[in-house]
This record gives C-alpha cells, structure tokens and sequence, in this order.
C-alpha cells in the first residue's frame, strides 16, 4: 500500500510504501468496538447528581394542619410536589469508568484502523507549508487542493507547533493532534489522517514498530 505525499501547497508530488508490519493488519471490529466503548466510558464524568428530598434545605415542620384547610395533607415542604421539594428520580451521579485495555490490545487496534485507513488511501503526507504568522485561509486552501477540505480530517503535527494550530483551529471538523497524543478513537472519528512533515511520519512509524 502506499500514501499520497502532497508538497506545501497541496499538490500531489509522489507516494510513499507504507511498512507492511503496521498498516498491513486486518480489520478487527469487535476489539475497535471494545475500545471505543472504553474510551467513552472513562471519558464520561458522571457527575450530574440531584438532591433527594432529604438533601434540600427545608422540612422538620409540618406546614399546615392535617385537617380543616381544604388543601391535600401535606407532611414536608420538601416533598418532590412542592417547589424547591427533592427530586424523586433525578441522576444521582455514578462512575463509569473502566479498566484501561491491555497495551497489547490498543496497539492491535490502532494497526487494524490504520490499515483500514490505509487500504482506503487515505493516510496522507504534507510538507509544512511556509508560515510565519497563523492563517487560517493558506490551511484551508491547502486542504482544498489536497481534496479533503468539507471531511473530518486529523491533522498529526511532531511537536507542538503553534502557528498550524491557530491556523487551523477555527476549521471546521480539523483537528489538530501531536503524535504521541492520538489514540484509536481519534483515527476512528476522521476520516482522513495527514501528517505534517515526513519527520512526523517517521517518528510516528518509529513508535509504532516498537
């Protein structure tokens, strides 16, 4: 299989092999599921929480006479009825997490969607474009040429590099992500994967072979 390496501006300058140990893996859809729905799980807070009627402020006293007022009997102001009463069955606030997967595991699924991505050509290189100050319309015109600007497109950078994030942060479904920073849900939800610079490439292919 090989990827499209595309020069600064965006134009197609040539295809690169891509290592058969890492991209030529087969898709396994049941562990990507399962790492998905990990990553979900302990990415959800769970902490929305009301109170119960023993928990608000109020009661201890009955507000009215049992009898003789016309109005339903009534034992605590802080009955689920009356305003500013408990919740009966508000959330309650609950952890959700899960054990994180086995290593061994997360690299078997990264491989199997990179291969998939692979296998539908849509890992991509870019040389970094000239930029000595942030530009969102240069980042923008460069995805127009590369074909992919409107598709969910996650932009790897090597190192943290401030000028491409701000220049790409305000372009919609772009997202911009250091290497060591991506996990399997980040490949999953775009779906194009471009590499900034073959260096980013190589370091990324480097930790992926270890």
């Amino acid at each position: 299989m090989k990827a499209k390496v595309f020069d600064k501006t965006g134009n197609v300058k040539t295809d690169l092999d891509l290592s058969e140990s890492i991209f030529g893996a087969e898709l396994n859809i049941p562990l990507l599921r399962q790492i998905v729905n990990s990553y979900q799980s302990n990415k959800a807070q769970g902490t929305s929480k009301a109170k119960t009627r023993g928990e608000v402020s109020g009661g201890g006293v009955k507000p009215f006479r049992q009898k003789g007022t016309g109005r339903a009997r009534a034992g605590s102001n802080t009955s689920p009825l009356w305003v500013r009463g408990g919740k009966a069955f508000g959330p309650r606030g609950h952890k959700r997490k899960k054990r994180k997967l086995p290593k061994k595991m997360r690299e078997r699924a990264m491989a199997s969607i990179l291969s998939e991505r692979a296998e539908q050509e849509k890992i991509l290189i870019l040389e970094k474009p000239a930029m000595d100050k942030p530009k969102t319309s240069q980042i923008k015109g460069i995805l127009d040429k590369m074909e992919v600007f409107g598709e969910k497109n996650l932009l790897i950078v090597d190192k943290a590099d401030r000028i491409i994030y701000l220049s790409g942060r305000n372009i919609r479904n772009l997202d911009v992500k250091q290497g060591y920073d991506i996990n399997v849900y980040d490949i999953i939800n775009n779906d194009n994967i471009i590499f900034l610079g073959q260096e980013t490439f190589d370091n990324f292919q480097k930790v992926m072979a270890k």
